[in-house]
């Protein structure tokens, strides 16, 4: 405080008298003149930081609400996985080759629940989500990575054979337990996982940006939750 009070303007220090009477004047002058600067610098700094605040409040309420998250597809390499959250879960989107494709049709006997007959899906998504491939846009796959057994997160494994046997098509093989889930999150017998990966509700927004967490424009689908998660 002394330090702004020594370098006020000249002009506001040639007021002061040299007569020493006068010094307690002078100091009560400069302390109202500090007090209201810094009440005025407080005032400015509280309401620069009020709309600040408004910013980052409506992000975080999105992210504790589940708000749908809009997701850009377009760098997304072939055969390539990437993860966002939604509702504080792995959202998965999986660009599939020709030859991951081709193989989902010749899975049916190894599969649980083939053709999706247990709610892993909302019902309204397209019909596309019931075939083969469990996707709008067979290219893309859209689940929730987390494993319908106790909860843990699998790993892709897009390559057949190798550690998984002979019989790996490539897919999804769960770490904590074993469970393994074939290219459309389809879960294969003889795995303790009950169900399929969930496909969450989502709709293209452009050909390049897939919104996760609603079926369409008006929002539909958008509080669905799975049988399990």
């Amino acid at each position: 405080m002394e330090d702004l009070a020594l370098n006020l303007p000249p002009e506001s220090q040639s007021n002061a008298s040299p007569d020493i009477g006068n010094e307690p004047i002078d100091r009560e002058r400069r302390r109202f003149l500090i007090t209201a600067t810094s009440v005025v610098g407080a005032i400015g700094v509280a309401s620069a930081a009020v709309p600040f605040i408004g910013t980052m409040n409506p992000s975080r309420k999105a992210i504790a609400a589940g708000s749908p998250v809009d997701i850009d597809i377009s760098k997304i390499r072939p055969a390539e996985l990437i993860t966002v959250l939604w509702r504080h879960k792995p959202a998965w989107v999986l660009r599939r080759t020709p030859e991951q494709l081709a193989v989902l049709p010749g899975m049916d006997p190894s599969l649980k629940d083939p053709h999706n007959r247990q709610p892993q899906q909302p019902p309204g998504m397209a019909k596309g989500v019931y075939d083969y491939w469990r996707s709008i846009e067979k290219e893309y796959l859209v689940l929730i990575g987390i494993c319908t057994h106790l909860g843990c997160i699998p790993d892709y494994v897009p390559k057949p054979g190798g550690s998984l046997g002979s019989s790996w098509k490539g897919g999804f093989h769960c770490p904590c337990h074993g469970s393994m889930y074939d290219l459309a999150g389809r879960v294969l017998k003889g795995s303790p996982a009950p169900l399929n990966l969930p496909v969450p509700p989502y709709y293209y927004l452009s050909p390049s940006v897939v919104r996760v967490g609603a079926l369409n424009k008006k929002g539909l689908e958008e509080n669905w939750t799975p049988a399990i998660w």
